[in-house]
């Protein structure tokens, strides 16, 4: 009997959060599902190569209509992921005439435009479609815009076994508190890097941190001249490959984001065993648990969202943690890491909702 297809329409052929994931979710099932990825052109097609997954190049939407009516006249069943909402319009147009057995997923990974990342949403209200939200922030944001309760499941972003068994990881500490500092993220209004640098004009002692950010973005100028004239232990390193390297040779990675749909850099942290500081708002908040700083479950902390006052406090608290504390933080970051964001446990939900096209 013919293997089912898993068909991933990506909106994207860029090689950010959304693609990586769609890369994870493809490659990890092709035990129960043959991929096939649908993609717009850039340097997701070469990274799906190197994994063994078919790759196929659409510019638009229409053609994406023209193409997939050949294919989906040679399926019998399939499973089905997308991310734009005309994609899965697309689809469900096309399967109106092919009538194939289906289960439709859209995933739905947020970003920095509300309208686009979640209002037009509402289009697949009532249509043979579940809608995936990528953290419970998501699925918020999602019911703001008048989209279906009903229609909406959360399944959160993983990190794949391999890469979290192979991490670079941070030696564990052997001195007192906090001194290198690491973001990773684009470096945009919305994600709030400014008040980290805020943070550091209120508490003269955070100058003795090495803070390196690390990424690119609309603000990237501005905050790195900024950062020359009043913060020179700040370095903005722009884009770099080799994340990795930087995370395990920092103490702390700080997140400022508070509307940040998930954040895969913060899993990637966690698997370095690089402690967290994360906004108490976005889908990030929810990625480690809310907890007293003398508490033995503690895995990372957080700071008020947009408040610089805060987030000082909570750098200087670090700046003073005991190594046996943060090494404390950093192990059950990593031990939350391996239970809820591992592909072992992020897998088996895309199973179960896959399992009626899936050939036993």
């Amino acid at each position: 009997m013919q293997a089912t297809r898993l068909l991933y329409l990506l909106h994207s052929g860029n090689l950010y959060g959304t693609e990586r994931m769609a890369l994870v979710t493809l490659d990890g099932l092709r035990e129960h599902l043959q991929p096939l990825l649908f993609a717009p052109p850039g340097p997701v097609h070469q990274a799906a190569a190197e994994l063994g997954i078919e790759t196929r190049v659409f510019n638009g939407s229409l053609d994406l209509l023209k193409q997939l009516p050949a294919f989906l006249r040679s399926q019998q069943r399939i499973a089905v992921c997308a991310t734009g909402v005309s994609h899965s319009l697309i689809f469900l147009l096309l399967n109106g005439l092919f009538r194939l057995d289906n289960v439709h997923l859209h995933l739905v990974h947020g970003g920095t435009d509300e309208r686009l990342s979640y209002g037009r949403k509402k289009w697949l209200n009532y249509l043979p479609v579940q809608l995936v939200a990528v953290s419970a922030y998501v699925r918020e944001r999602l019911l703001a815009h008048g989209v279906r309760e009903q229609q909406i499941k959360v399944l959160e972003n993983f990190l794949p076994d391999r890469q979290i068994a192979t991490a670079r990881q941070r030696a564990p500490f052997t001195e007192a508190g906090i001194r290198k500092v690491i973001v990773v993220s684009r470096v945009d209004p919305i994600k709030r890097i400014d008040v980290l640098l805020e943070a550091l004009d209120i508490e003269p002692s955070l100058q003795s941190l090495e803070i390196r950010i690390l990424g690119t973005g609309w603000d990237f100028d501005q905050l790195r001249e900024r950062a020359g004239q009043n913060n020179p232990n700040v370095t903005f390193v722009g884009f770099s490959e080799n994340v990795a390297e930087e995370l395990a040779a920092s103490d702390l990675l700080v997140h400022c984001c508070p509307v940040e749909p998930f954040g895969l850099a913060i899993l990637e942290a966690m698997a370095a065993k690089v402690p967290v500081l994360l906004p108490d708002e976005g889908g990030s908040a929810s990625l480690i648990p809310t907890l007293d700083l003398d508490s033995i479950e503690l895995a990372g902390l957080h700071f008020k969202a947009n408040n610089p006052q805060d987030l000082a406090k909570q750098l200087c608290t670090l700046q003073s943690a005991g190594a046996d504390q943060l090494n404390r933080i950093a192990d059950n970051a990593h031990r939350r890491l391996l239970e809820c964001y591992s592909s072992h446990a992020g897998l088996n939900n895309y199973r179960v909702l896959f399992e009626k096209v899936i050939i036993q």
